[in-house]
C-alpha cells in the first residue's frame, strides 16, 4: 500500500524545504501561499539497506522500493481559532494516512516568526486547535442531522445509526474538553463506525522540530519541552531534523554526504528517520518478494494475515492463495539462494494465518 502522509504546519517554519528534501522535488520555498496556495505532491523512495543487499544476492532486472506520498499543505496564520484552515485544504488533511508537524525550532533573525518569538510547544498546540476545531463542526453538523435518520430508519440500519450516534456524542464530549480523538480510546468498532468522517485528530501527528544546525549534534535538551508535550498525546512522536542543513547535505556524493554526516554526528538521513517514525505511528512493516526478475518491498500493517498480505501484490493470488514459503531476509542472505535455504530446512512453509514479518521473505503459491 502507498502510504499518504501531509506536510503542514504555519507559515514559514520549513514545510516546503523539508518537502524538497523528502521527495527530491524542487518546490519553491521563501514565498507563502497560505490557505488558498497549491499543495505539493511528490513520492519519496523508501531507503532499505535489506532489499541493497538482497538485490546484491539475487541481481535482479529492477529493484522496487516502497514508496510514501508527501504533500506540503499550507495553512493561514489566523488570530481567530479555527480559521486557520481553509475548506480547500481539509480534504487534503482528510485524506491523509498520517500529519506530519512541522514546528520552527530554529532561530533565524531574517525570516520573523508569524507569533514574534519561537515557541514549539505553542505551535504544536496551536495546529492542534485548529484540528480540534475543525472536527467539532463535522461532529455538531453530523449530530444534528442524525436523529431525523433514526427516528425514519428500521432494523439494522437503525441500529447502525444509534450506534454512531452513541460514538459522536462520545467524540463531541471529548472535542468539548479540547482532547484529539486519539486520546479518548475508541475501539474497532467504534472507529469503524465513524471512520467515514476521517477525524483529523484521530490521524497519527508526526512532529518535526526543525532545528538549528548548532543543535544537530545535542538537540536533546531544546527538545525537551516539545517531547513532554507529545507525550500527552496517544500517536505523537517528536523528530528532529534541520531541514536546511540536510538539504545541503542531500546534493553531496554519497560518500561525502555520509562523511559530513558522522562529522556532525547525524547517524543516517532524515529520510530515513522519517520513514522509520512513519511506520511506527502508522504500525506499519515491510516485506519482501525475491527473485531473479525483481526484488521488491510491499508495505502493510503490522500483523496481517499471508493471505491479506499476498493480495498486496496481486488480488488473485489473495483470491487464489495456498501457502506461502517464509523467510527472514537476513537467513536468505546468509544462505545464499532460496535453493539452498531448502536445502537447509529453513525456508518454512505458512498458512493462510500466518502473521507477516517485518523483513520476511515471501514466495505465495496459488491457484486461481
Amino acid at each position: 500500500m502507498n502510504l499518504v502522509s501531509t506536510i503542514t504546519g504555519l507559515p514559514f517554519v520549513g514545510k516546503t524545504t523539508l518537502f524538497n528534501l523528502l521527495t527530491g522535488g524542487h518546490a519553491s520555498t521563501g514565498a507563502f501561499a497560505g490557505a488558498e496556495g497549491e499543495t505539493n505532491v511528490g513520492v519519496a523512495k523508501v531507503a532499505d539497506e535489506r532489499i541493497d543487499k538482497l538485490s546484491g544476492l539475487f541481481k535482479p532486472k529492477k529493484t522496487t522500493l516502497a514508496e510514501v506520498t508527501y504533500r506540503d499543505l499550507g495553512l493561514a496564520h489566523s488570530a481567530e481559532k479555527g480559521q486557520g484552515i481553509s475548506t480547500q485544504k481539509l480534504g487534503d488533511l482528510r485524506s491523509s494516512d498520517l500529519l506530519v508537524h512541522v514546528v520552527r525550532a530554529f532561530r533565524d533573525p531574517s525570516v520573523p516568526h508569524v507569533d514574534a518569538t519561537i515557541d514549539p510547544v505553542r505551535d504544536l498546540s496551536s495546529l492542534e486547535l485548529e484540528l480540534l476545531f475543525a472536527d467539532h463542526a463535522v461532529v455538531e453538523k453530523r449530530l444534528e442531522r442524525i436523529e431525523p435518520e433514526i427516528r425514519t430508519a428500521k432494523g439494522p440500519e437503525k441500529e447502525a445509526r444509534e450506534r454512531e450516534r452513541l460514538v459522536l456524542q462520545k467524540a463531541m464530549a471529548a472535542l468539548d474538553r479540547e482532547t484529539p480523538l486519539r486520546d479518548i480510546g475508541l475501539d474497532d468498532d467504534e472507529r469503524k463506525a465513524i471512520r467515514g468522517y476521517r477525524f483529523l485528530t484521530l490521524q497519527p501527528q508526526l512532529v518535526i522540530a526543525n532545528i538549528d544546525e548548532s543543535d544537530v549534534a545535542k538537540p536533546d535538551a531544546l527538545l525537551a519541552p516539545l517531547r513532554a508535550a507529545a507525550a500527552t498525546h496517544k500517536g505523537m512522536l517528536v523528530v528532529p531534523v534541520c531541514a536546511k542543513l540536510e538539504a545541503e547535505i542531500a546534493e553531496l556524493p554519497v560518500d561525502e554526504a555520509a562523511a559530513f554526516r558522522a562529522e556532525l554526528g547525524v547517524t543516517e538521513p532524515a529520510l530515513s528517520r522519517v520513514v522509520r517514525a512513519t511506520y511506527e505511528l502508522l504500525g506499519m512493516i515491510s516485506f519482501f518478494t525475491t527473485g531473479e526478475d525483481e526484488v521488491r518491498a510491499w508495505t502493510i500493517p503490522a500483523n496481517t494475515p499471508a493471505q491479506q498480505a499476498a493480495g498486496a501484490i496481486h488480488s488473485d493470488l489473495e483470491r487464489g492463495f495456498i501457502r506461502a514459503e517464509v523467510i527472514r531476509w537476513d537467513e536468505l542472505l546468509k544462505a545464499g539462494s532460496e535453493v539452498n535455504a531448502k536445502k537447509l530446512g529453513i525456508m518454512r512453509t505458512e498458512g493462510k494465518t500466518y502473521q507477516v514479518q517485518d523483513g520476511d521473505c515471501l514466495h505465495v503459491l496459488f491457484n486461481v
